[in-house]
């Protein structure tokens, strides 16, 4: 890519080729990046792209369920013995075919099932995350800007490890829904980006602003509407059509470097 484009939020469309997007859970995607996954579709229709894939990280089953469940899974209508993993991966296929991608998903399980010290952390995920990543042979990764959420800073770290190894792909975030209006949050991982060396920028990707397409992916996941709405205001946020923001992550250009000690 020219350094003029680079400059001024340029993407490249072979660059978009073969897209993966990393969700922590099974919704995340869609509720940040749906629109874009859509315009990929389009895209893919026309011939111009490949196709998208969705990588649900936190999408195994626990090694037992909480009984009774927890108050975000009962809020969705579980309750003792159901099997949560099962119904939401039925609720992620129908989502991906709205949005026209594939679900994969890894075996790690949310952490509200999981007491702290069972928990994965990022150097136990990356090894997965990045055999998948390489089975699918994306040209660009997006991940969560990790906020809030213990698994969404844990998809993003154990992102941020496999693009050590693979430069090659172009590497961008994805604005967490929800999570990024909390204050300071958005601003405090732009920072943190900022003074590791790998400056996140916003870019000009495409999307589709079909608000109804989104919306109907969305409301695939059933079992998850009620406690989105109590806790994340979610059709308060869908009818404000809050716009997806995608931030190149790559180090600045050179000779821009001094501006780390402004």
């Amino acid at each position: 890519m020219e350094d003029q484009r680079v400059t001024w939020g340029g993407v490249e469309s072979a660059e978009l080729a073969r897209i993966v997007v990393l969700s922590p859970h099974f919704d995340d995607a869609a509720m940040g990046a749906g629109q874009m996954l859509v315009r990929h579709a389009e895209e893919r229709t026309r011939g111009t792209a490949g196709r998208a894939s969705v990588v649900t990280v936190l999408g195994g089953r626990p090694p037992a369920y909480p009984d009774p469940p927890s108050p975000w899974d009962a809020l969705g209508g579980f309750g003792s013995g159901d099997d949560v993993v099962a119904r939401r991966r039925e609720e992620d296929r129908a989502a991906m075919a709205v949005l026209g991608a594939d679900p994969v998903w890894l075996d790690f399980a949310d952490h509200q099932y999981l007491q702290p010290a069972h928990r994965p952390d990022p150097s136990d995920v990356a090894p997965v995350l990045e055999d998948t990543l390489v089975g699918v042979g994306p040209t660009a990764v997006f991940v969560p800007m990790g906020l809030a959420n213990p698994d969404h800073v844990l998809t993003h770290e154990a992102a941020l490890i496999v693009r050590e190894h693979h430069q090659e792909w172009a590497w961008f975030a994805y604005e967490d829904h929800g999570y990024k209006h909390i204050p300071g949050l958005l601003a405090w991982r732009v920072s943190k980006l900022f003074r590791s060396g790998l400056w996140p920028t916003p870019a000009l990707v495409p999307v589709t602003t079909d608000t109804d397409r989104k919306r109907r992916a969305i409301w695939c996941y059933a079992s998850q509407i009620a406690p989105l709405e109590r806790d994340h205001a979610l059709t308060e946020r869908l009818d404000a059509n809050v716009a997806e923001q995608f931030w190149r992550l790559a180090p600045p250009p050179a000779g821009w470097e001094a501006l780390v000690d402004v």
